[in-house]
Parts: C-alpha cells; sequence; structure tokens
C-alpha cells in the first residue's frame, strides 16, 4: 500500500492552490464562503454570505457558479473541477453591483493504480520523436516533434513499414494529432498554429490558430468533440466547426491541479493523458476534469535500446479491433500492445 501511495504521489506531484479573492471594491461588498481557503471538494455543502461592512441595505442576492444559478447553500454535484468563479448580483435600491468570488473544486476521490500486461511488442522507428498516436481503420496515424525533423506518417504497427510520410516544415515542431471525419488534425509546439489534412492523402486543407491556449500539446477526440492539452492543467474543448477553443476543463485530482498533460487519446468515455517526463498515464473524466487512474508505465523504459537520444514515454493509441492500448515513446524502438486492468 505504501508504495502505491508513493507512485500516485510521484506520477501525479499534485499543486494544491488557495484562490485569491476577486471581489469588486465598488460599495466594500465581498463574497465569503465556509469552505477553508475557498476549496471545496465534491459533495460537500458551500454555504455563501455578503460581508456588508458599511451596513448598505440590500433587497437581493442572487447567485452563480459558472453562469449557473445556486442558492446560498448549495451541494457541489456535477461541477467542473479547478478553479470556478462565483458571481453575486448584489442589488441595492435601485442599483445592482456584481461581485465576483474564486473557489477551487477537488475530486471527492482518490485516483485507482492501475496495472499492465504486454501483449504484443512491434518494431518502432528509433529515429521518431513521438508526439501524436492513433488508430484509424486498423492503421496507426503518428506525429513527431522537433524542428527539422517533424512529421506526419501512416505505419504498417505490425511490421513498423511507413506506409504515407510527409514533413511539416523546419520552423515546425509536431506535437499530437487525431482524426475525425477523414480529416486529421495535427498540433505544433510554440507556433500557435495546428494543421487540418486529408486523412487520405495527406493534403494540407486548412489551418487554425490556438487563441486562448499558450501551445500546443496533445489532442484527441470523442467523435464529436475535440479535446486539446497546453502543457499545463488545462484541457480545452475546440469547437469541431472553427476549431475555436470554446471551453476548457481543469485537471484535478482529491489534491490538487496535476500540470503537463500531453499525449491525449479518448478511450471508452474517457481520456488518456501522459504526463510529460513522468513515464505514466492519468485517467480523465471529460465530463468535470477528475483523474480518475493512473497507469505506471515507467518499467517499459527498460525494455527498448538504451542509446543517448532515448527520451520519455510518450504515445497513446487505442485500437478498437482488438480492444487493446498501444504505447510509445520518444525515439524508442518498440511499440507495445498492452491490457490495462486494476490493481
Amino acid at each position: 500500500m505504501h508504495s502505491i501511495k508513493a507512485f500516485i504521489i510521484t506520477i501525479l506531484s499534485v499543486t494544491i492552490i488557495s484562490c485569491g479573492n476577486s471581489n469588486s471594491q465598488k460599495s466594500n461588498l465581498s463574497i465569503t464562503t465556509d469552505a477553508k481557503n475557498n476549496v471545496a471538494t465534491l459533495g460537500e455543502t458551500v454555504k455563501l454570505t455578503i460581508k456588508n461592512p458599511k451596513g448598505i441595505d440590500i433587497s437581493s442576492v442572487n447567485y452563480t457558479l459558472n453562469g449557473e444559478p445556486v442558492d446560498a447553500s448549495f451541494k457541489l454535484d456535477d461541477e467542473l473541477l479547478g478553479v470556478q468563479t462565483i458571481i453575486a448580483t448584489v442589488k441595492t435600491g435601485d442599483a445592482s453591483e456584481e461581485i465576483k468570488k474564486n473557489i477551487t473544486i477537488l475530486n471527492n476521490q482518490s485516483p485507482k493504480v492501475y496495472g499492465y500486461k504486454i501483449i504484443n511488442e512491434y518494431p518502432h522507428d528509433i529515429t521518431s520523436y513521438t508526439q501524436g498516436l492513433e488508430f484509424h481503420n486498423g492503421e496507426l496515424y503518428e506525429s513527431t516533434g522537433q524542428y527539422g525533423e517533424s512529421k506526419l506518417r501512416k505505419v504498417d504497427y505490425k511490421t513498423g513499414e511507413i506506409l504515407k510520410n510527409i514533413t511539416i516544415g523546419n520552423q515546425y515542431f509536431g506535437e499530437g494529432l487525431t482524426i475525425m471525419n477523414d480529416n486529421i488534425y495535427q498540433l505544433t509546439w510554440q507556433e500557435n498554429i495546428g494543421f487540418v489534412y486529408d486523412m487520405n492523402t495527406f493534403e494540407k486543407k486548412s489551418s487554425f490558430t490556438y487563441g486562448k491556449s499558450k501551445e500546443g500539446w496533445g489532442i484527441c477526440n470523442d467523435g464529436t468533440n475535440i479535446f486539446k492539452s497546453d502543457g499545463t492543467e488545462q484541457i480545452w474543448l475546440l469547437n469541431p466547426e472553427t476549431l475555436v477553443e470554446d471551453s476548457k476543463l481543469q485537471v484535478y485530482t482529491n489534491k490538487g491541479k496535476i500540470i503537463g498533460m500531453n499525449e491525449l487519446e479518448y478511450v471508452n468515455g474517457k481520456i488518456y493523458a501522459n504526463r510529460y517526463q513522468k513515464n505514466g498515464v492519468a485517467i480523465i473524466n471529460p465530463k468535470n476534469g477528475a483523474i480518475e487512474g493512473v497507469i505506471d508505465f515507467s518499467p517499459l523504459h527498460n525494455l527498448v535500446t538504451q542509446h543517448a537520444g532515448l527520451d520519455v514515454l510518450n504515445g497513446i493509441a487505442y485500437n478498437p479491433e482488438t480492444k487493446t492500448l498501444f504505447v510509445t515513446g520518444k525515439r524508442w524502438d518498440k511499440l507495445f500492445e498492452v491490457e490495462v486492468f486494476e490493481k
């Protein structure tokens, strides 16, 4: 049990934050909560009050949490995790004032620990700095990184044969990729641009900019929604038509936020995410951002050819035909097919 707890601490390394007060000071009114340090957990009831040091005559108060009405005493149920905003609309006579307060919402369960069993090992291009990996119609698609080396390719995963390959330009550092509606979406790292390709021809159809996030890391989809990570605790939901970052999840446990979400894969209703430099994978609830499980893949690093350019685990692909997960790493010479199970 001690080792399991140590693993969770190592792979997740949570950061708990205490939210500051962003209250308006027009009339010295402010929102107070009964949550310690303004941090609450799913399942808890939060009580709100208006601090009114000047004794102003208040006729009504209406509260919202992320735009949804809540009572002055409300239970945290299906809310998004992370730093969320409470707004109080306070009426004083004929005047009305909006006051804001941030609250951090944590999950109410610790992540479960999962193990894995290696089913098969396949060859993988040892020169590929793997950034994105995804199956589509039984074939494996891969995006690789590094300036001057970034590629988009289709691979016969059983033999490692490269079936189709293009470079994306020396000025770009390739990142994650995902496939939806016969389009391949590929991110770049710090260039603030993503590309859309025809899945069959690899012809570049269009591009898009990120807008609210600074970087491109991982990307996946559930057939309707596109999810994008940026190296922080945030996972952005992209509008499938415009590719604008419409909203976001914040990745949290019962202890705090988890940063460094990297390559993403959508697997049976959950988002699987590599955590950069940790050789592990977090299993995330896409409805609220909760990390529900963790998988320690660090032993795989020792099963590949050790060389000067060898880097960390990165690359998750779920094959619906085999119902198994495939994982590899940056400049790894093996692709591992694994079954995942709860310990």
